[in-house]
């Protein structure tokens, strides 16, 4: 899979395709990238990229023609090319858009600056607009990281299967809690059942883990699960026993 990432400043990402997982990846030559600094295409010896918005209005725009030169540089207009512009006005971006993304063979990224992009950028080139989150950032560079991360893992090869399956998200349920040496650490002990060599047991107690942690800080995403049909019999019944159990601690609590 190949990320071609058009920005006016291209350190900002090489940093993170040089380091860690990302590195070996590319080195295996399972991930490609290309960063294009869309300062290259500007039209005067300045090397001008934005300018005032027509209407009026605080704030910048990037120009049109040294982005539009940028993506016809790298052939964006071409069907294996996905491209996506990274704003705060976009649909969210979610796992399930990371899964479909690390399907493409091609992603190209816009990162925005300043007050983003002209229009006819977006009308002529863009595939999709994505948001990493209700927030503005003054980086697109980061913005548009974040989305390389949560795809290029998912790429085969880039991590083994075994880690992806019991992931945060994975069955609209949050990760259950994890475990490493020393046993005993400030006086806190790992839970009995991690060592006990019971596999059913253990996989009994981390879906148990993972209900308690979606229901106290995502309980949208049990909403989510009982809609699609993810959440199995079992799991249905450790929400009724924890809500059982919630519900009457709160009601010692008052009492108290």
């Amino acid at each position: 899979m190949k990320f071609t990432v058009l920005t006016l400043f291209p350190q900002i990402p090489q940093a993170f395709f040089e380091s860690s997982i990302m590195a070996k990846a590319v080195q295996k030559g399972i991930i490609a990238y290309d960063l294009v600094d869309i300062r290259d295409f500007a039209l005067d010896k300045h090397h001008t990229c934005d300018d005032a918005p027509y209407g009026g209005g605080a704030g910048q725009l990037l120009l049109p023609e040294p982005l539009g030169k940028a993506l016809d540089s790298v052939e964006a207009y071409r069907k294996s090319k996905h491209v996506v512009y990274v704003t705060p006005s976009g649909k969210p971006f979610t796992q399930k858009k990371a899964e479909e993304l690390a399907t493409k063979e091609e992603l190209v990224l816009i990162c925005g600056r300043y007050e983003g992009i002209d229009q006819r950028i977006i009308d002529s080139y863009v595939d999709e607009e994505i948001s990493i989150g209700d927030y503005v950032m003054s980086s697109g560079e980061v913005a548009a990281t974040v989305i390389v991360d949560s795809v290029y893992r998912l790429v085969d090869g880039v991590i083994t299967h075994e880690s992806l399956e019991e992931e945060s998200f994975c069955g609209n349920l949050l990760e259950y809690p994890q475990y490493t040496r020393p046993n005993v650490y400030k006086g806190m002990e790992v839970p009995a059942v991690l060592s006990s060599g019971n596999h059913e047991e253990i996989r009994k107690w981390r879906l148990r883990k993972s209900l308690e942690k979606t229901l106290r800080n995502r309980p949208d995403l049990i909403q989510k699960g009982r809609i699609t049909g993810t959440l199995t019999g079992e799991a249905e019944k450790m929400i009724e026993e924890l809500t059982e159990f919630v519900t009457l601690k709160n009601s010692r609590k008052k009492k108290k």
